[in-house]
């Protein structure tokens, strides 16, 4: 989503900054890359450029800053900051900074300029990043305080397996948040709210649960093809999990790698000639024998057309393999009313 304002943010900053000495407006510049080059340069790097002290450079900042919001230019750009604030109270009034200056402009330099204008107003709160947000501005600590404690409320609530559609997780968020205004139960606001999370995060398929599940960050090869099997719903091939991984996630994922990465991980189960399911949707895991062991196990001894049935339930083989097996004296036994167990 892009955000269309009327201001000019090079302009605007432009004007503000004549209300200071030369080297104040170039350390200011460097430092928020406001330049013909918008690469942000550092503390140090701008006190070597003029052979002072970091601290000093911080110091020229402050009163820079400072100095500007007590100016003439300042109050002449009230418009400017007001729009700014209105923008960030139609987005929800707390947003996550990436997002913020994403949907103003995805020119760097001109989102350097909107930086510098949040850093500027005395409306606009920014917040560090920490170990469950990330960098963010607020116009209203009232909404914001409600909105960090929904997220860890919702975080706290959440499996580290969970994968649940992004309408449910906006349900359960707008379920934590107490007090809110009808104007913020929008699902754009809702979604910006919960992109502040560093805790909970969205999978490529609109997905949401815990961020470093491997269900909500797929890194490789196995998760991408979790997703792929657990969107299908039922047994698939490997050659067409691979297929789905190009189409659906835009990875390269060639056949025999695809095959090899199901065979090793214990979230799949191969059960038929290359098809695979998933191992949470309750299949027996080994090959045919193991699978009639199993049952034999659990169930008891129980005839030829009861075991096939109840094989076929967890395999897709012809019923010629089932038999084969049962007829092997090393692993099954028939007693005298026709019935099979385990041979030990």
């Amino acid at each position: 989503m892009t955000t269309t304002l009327t201001l000019k943010p090079k302009q605007v900053v432009k004007a503000l900054l004549k209300s200071l000495p030369d080297r104040a407006q170039e350390v200011v510049i460097k430092r928020y890359g406001l330049g013909k080059d918008p690469k942000k340069m550092t503390l140090e790097a701008i006190g070597k450029t003029y052979g002072i002290t970091r601290e000093r450079v911080r110091q020229i900042e402050n009163y820079a800053i400072q100095n500007i919001q007590r100016s003439k230019e300042y109050e002449a750009q009230a418009a400017a900051f007001k729009e700014l604030e209105d923008m960030v109270k139609e987005m929800g009034t707390i947003i996550a900074e990436e997002d913020l200056l994403d949907a103003v402009s995805k020119d760097a330099s001109t989102q350097n300029h909107i930086y510098f204008l949040l850093v500027l107003g005395r409306a606009f709160k920014w917040q560090k990043e920490d170990d469950h947000f990330k960098h963010r501005w607020h116009v209203d600590d009232a909404t914001a305080k409600k909105v960090e404690d929904a997220l860890k409320k919702l975080y706290k609530n959440l499996k580290d397996d969970d994968i649940i559609p992004e309408s449910e997780m906006i349900d359960t968020f707008l379920n934590h948040i107490e007090g809110l205004n009808d104007q913020y139960r929008n699902d754009e606001i809702l979604k910006r709210w919960l992109a502040i999370s560093k805790k909970v995060g969205k999978n490529p398929l609109g997905e949401w649960g815990v961020a470093q599940s491997p269900n909500i960050r797929a890194k490789g090869v196995r998760d991408y093809a979790y997703l792929v099997i657990r969107k299908h719903g039922s047994p698939i091939h490997f050659r067409e999990v691979a297929k789905q991984i190009e189409k659906m996630f835009d990875k390269k994922a060639h056949e025999a790698t695809t095959h090899n990465e199901l065979i090793k991980d214990p979230r799949f189960v191969l059960v038929g000639r290359g098809l695979y399911a998933l191992s949470e949707w309750g299949y027996m895991s080994g090959v045919v024998k193991d699978v009639i062991k199993k049952i034999l196990e659990k169930s008891g001894p129980l005839t030829r057309k009861e075991i096939i049935d109840k094989v076929l339930k967890e395999r897709y083989v012809k019923e010629n393999t089932i038999l084969v097996n049962l007829q092997n004296p090393k692993y099954f036994k028939k007693d005298k009313e026709n019935r099979y167990s385990p041979a030990a």
